[in-house]
Order: structure tokens, then C-alpha cells, then sequence
């Protein structure tokens, strides 16, 4: 207590403890339509360790339908949305507001894994919903519920994993949805004070970490070819760069 009040007094955090999962587990970081990155992940993993996806499994990359026939009945996983996957929800719900900006950050790339093909950047209006008709119909609705059952956080001792950031200033279970889903501007920059590292992908980075309660595994696999793979365990974080 008081190492903790000497600290906040001079602006400093205190000492951030050893993650120390319930158990050892594997995380991976934004696939982003790497099939092929992935299929050789997972080949990879441990059978024994459970694994944590950090979400953005589709758009960028040229193979997202194949990524998610990959993942979709995957056991001993768990699978978060990212912000990539709730603009396409959006748009499967309403295409005309939100196709526009989906189709501009990367939705082109998923609609051509699915054979959905005659749409550009500049599509809108009632072009969009035929577009919408024909992905719906191509995903099938399986996939669809799929990706709308997937959950914003995972936790497993005193590790959270989120897709994009948390809110330092917040418990997980206080955190506002869009915040684990695109991020927040204090997330890596104030420290938390409550010894709950968080691990996340959205923000690219050019080498992985984990430091002072930050897991960073987004190393822009669609376009550095780099896909990374986490081992987190008992006061430990190794990274395994898939290419």
C-alpha cells in the first residue's frame, strides 16, 4: 500500500506483476485473410494449450472465407471479435450506411474469397444490398451467427485478452464495448493499477511484447507476411513468428 501511494505521489507506476495465466495458453495475433499463414499456425500449436484468437480474421488478405472454414469449428478455442468483423455485421445489416467505409478497409478483399465479384470503393446505394444479398448467400447463415456470437474479452487469471485496448482506468467488466473493439487513447500509455496485463492485436507492430502490462501480437501478417503466435504461461510471454 504504501509502495503504491509513494508511487502515484511521484508519478510513477508500481512494478507490474508476472502474468500468471489459470493456465498456459496460446494466442494468435490478426490473420487478416492469411489462410495460408494460419493453416501453418495452427499446425504448429500445442494440442494440450487452449487458444485465444484476437479477432480481424477477414478483409486485407486474399483468403478471408478460407480463414474462416479454418477457425469455425476449431475446439478448445476461443475466438474474439475485432473491429474488422463488426464492420462486416454492420454492413450485412444495413449496406447502404455502412458499406462505403468496409468496402474501403479491406471488405473488397472478403467479398472477392467469396466469389462476390462487380462491386468497387465507390459502389453505394441499392447496389450495395444486392452485393449484401449475394455475400449472405455465399457466407450462409451458419458463419453468419458465428460471427455475431463472438464475445469482445477473454480471461484467464490476471491476463485479459481484448481485440484492440481497454481503458486502464477500468475492470474489464466496466469497459464500454466499442473501446475493446477499436481501441482507446490511454490504453499503453497509462498504466493499469490493477496487476491486469491485457493482450491485444488492431495496432500493428513491428516486433511483438509484452511490457508493463501490454501484449502486443499484431504484426500486420496480410502485409508483412509475419503472422504472430504468443505461448503465454507462468511468468512467461514467448513469441513464434509464422511466415
Amino acid at each position: 500500500m504504501l509502495t503504491s501511494w509513494i508511487a502515484r505521489l511521484l508519478g510513477k507506476s508500481p512494478a507490474f506483476p508476472p502474468v500468471a495465466p489459470d493456465a498456459p495458453f496460446h494466442l494468435v495475433g490478426d490473420v487478416h485473410g492469411r489462410a495460408d499463414l494460419l493453416e501453418r499456425a495452427l499446425a504448429q500449436l500445442r494440442p494440450d494449450h487452449p487458444v485465444v484468437f484476437v479477432g480481424d480474421y477477414i478483409d486485407r488478405g486474399e483468403d478471408s472465407a478460407g480463414v474462416l472454414r479454418l477457425l469455425i469449428d476449431r475446439p478448445n478455442s476461443c475466438f474474439l471479435r475485432g473491429n474488422h468483423e463488426e464492420m462486416l455485421l454492420n454492413f450485412l445489416d444495413d449496406p447502404i450506411t455502412h458499406g462505403p467505409r468496409w468496402l474501403r478497409y479491406g471488405g473488397l478483399q472478403t467479398l472477392a474469397s467469396y466469389g462476390v465479384t462487380g462491386v468497387t470503393e465507390t459502389s453505394s446505394g441499392p447496389e450495395l444490398e444486392g452485393v449484401r444479398d449475394a455475400l449472405s448467400q455465399a457466407m450462409g447463415s451458419e458463419q453468419i451467427f458465428w460471427l455475431r456470437t463472438l464475445p469482445l474479452s477473454h480471461r484467464s487469471g490476471n491476463v485479459a485478452v481484448v481485440h484492440a485496448g481497454a481503458d486502464p482506468r477500468l475492470d474489464l467488466d466496466s469497459q464500454d464495448p466499442r473501446t475493446l473493439v477499436w481501441g482507446h487513447r490511454d490504453f499503453g500509455r497509462v498504466p493499469r493499477r490493477d496487476g491486469l496485463w491485457v493482450a491485444h492485436g488492431h495496432t500493428i507492430v513491428d516486433e511483438p511484447v509484452a511490457k508493463a502490462g501490454v501484449i502486443s501480437v499484431d504484426t500486420g501478417a496480410f502485409a508483412t507476411g509475419r503472422l504472430t503466435v504468443a505461448c503465454i504461461g507462468e511468468d512467461s510471454v514467448e513469441f513464434q513468428a509464422i511466415r
